[in-house]
């Protein structure tokens, strides 16, 4: 025994120093871990799918981020990609639907999943208005109307993209003189920021140097209990709104009001989306469900409209939605087909997002009865809306 002791005793040390080596590369390894916990989300949405050239412009991901919620955008269309939230629990949820790359949102049926929409967001009747005595044409791409600004709106560019800090980005576009067909050069800048009370807060700047009708919104499809998480139907809806906007088959507005008392479009107090969707109601045939805009009250909350309260039913997140604007369009995801994929990896089924946009009203260039959307040179367009989260009980 006494010859093996040298032998015994650098055998020893050699299984510490490796038993210590491998306890490091297992700490290292726990660490990576944990490092891939933390930034799943980029996991979810590679930068490289994002990296790429059109018409000549770089696009690029972009994340915006906060100790309490995290949003990705990218400059293509000016789209929000995702926005995780925290749900009743702390588990951080992704509420907004999209695709994991540029070529999926090209390709897409659906255009307008989380983009910055331009020059008018909403319908256009005939794709056709006149303006000083001149009459000019859109682009009909919605059953016989120009929606959404035409053929190539503003989720077709590509904007000027801009991260001052974390929590901003800065897009900012030149709509040329009669781009799809609406007059004057329109210089649009859109900022985009997390707030520290778990807000993404949209505000929307604009000049042009010719009378032109601006409308400009973001088109985010929302589910509170995550994307991919079903049906939105039990989600809880209240509008602060007394009227809404009467539309026919196409969706164009009939020009009137109806009081929301005794209507299916009666949200002033909380209702499920699928409570009363399936009714039988004309306008709710019309819209094939909820694809309406709502004559916002006038609550006031930090000198803005409360247009909305949303709860996710499985998640408990509340999310309340506050803007200048006069209007918010509920959409109820109506005409959802299962033909896209989302990032998460599951298809777009039938009613498995929302949309609340807020917005002045549809067709105004042709409802002279509505808040006029007209912007003349003289004039600076300016205004915001907010999506605040919560959970319930907090």
């Amino acid at each position: 025994m006494k010859l093996k002791q040298p032998y015994f005793l650098p055998f020893i040390l050699i299984c510490m120093f490796l038993s210590c080596k491998k306890s490091k590369e297992t700490g290292a390894e726990i660490q990576a871990s944990g490092s891939k916990i933390i930034h799943n989300q980029e996991a979810i949405l590679p930068s490289g799918n994002f990296d790429t050239i059109i018409n000549n412009k770089q696009v690029n991901l972009y994340w915006l981020k906060n100790d309490k919620i995290k949003a990705a955008f990218t400059n293509y269309g000016g789209r929000l990609a995702a926005l995780w939230v925290p749900d009743v629990n702390g588990q951080m949820t992704d509420v907004v639907v999209g695709m994991n790359s540029v070529k999926a949102f090209i390709e897409s049926t659906e255009p307008y999943f989380g983009a910055t929409i331009g020059r008018v967001g909403n319908r256009i009747a005939g794709g056709k208005f006149t303006l000083k005595g001149r009459t000019y044409t859109v682009p009909q791409n919605n059953n016989g109307n120009a929606l959404h600004g035409g053929n190539k709106g503003f989720q077709d560019v590509v904007w000027e993209a801009k991260q001052p800090n974390d929590s901003t980005l800065i897009l900012h576009y030149k709509s040329p003189d009669m781009e799809e067909g609406f007059p004057g050069n329109l210089d649009v800048t859109v900022t985009y920021v997390l707030t520290s009370d778990r807000g993404l807060q949209m505000e929307y700047e604009a000049v042009t140097d010719k009378a032109t009708p601006v409308n400009l919104t973001n088109h985010a499809f929302f589910n509170l209990n995550g994307e991919g998480k079903g049906s939105i139907l039990n989600h809880k809806v209240q509008i602060y709104a007394d009227k809404f906007t009467p539309v026919d088959s196409t969706l164009i507005p009939l020009g009137n009001l109806i009081d929301v008392n005794g209507t299916p479009f009666d949200f002033k107090d909380s209702h499920t989306i699928g409570e009363r969707i399936e009714i039988d109601d004309e306008q709710l045939k019309n819209g094939g469900g909820y694809d309406h805009n709502f004559v916002l009250t006038g609550k006031q909350f930090n000198r803005m409209n409360h247009a909305a309260t949303v709860i996710g039913d499985k998640s408990g997140i509340v999310m309340n939605i506050y803007t200048k604007e006069p209007g918010l369009q509920f959409y109820s995801g109506n005409f959802m087909q299962g033909k896209n994929i989302f990032k998460s990896g599951v298809s777009d089924e039938y009613r498995t997002a929302f949309a609340m946009e807020t917005q002045h009203f549809p067709d105004a260039p042709n409802q002279p009865e509505f808040p006029s959307i007209i912007l003349e040179p003289n004039e600076k367009y300016h205004t915001i809306s907010q999506y605040k989260f919560t959970v319930i009980n907090q």
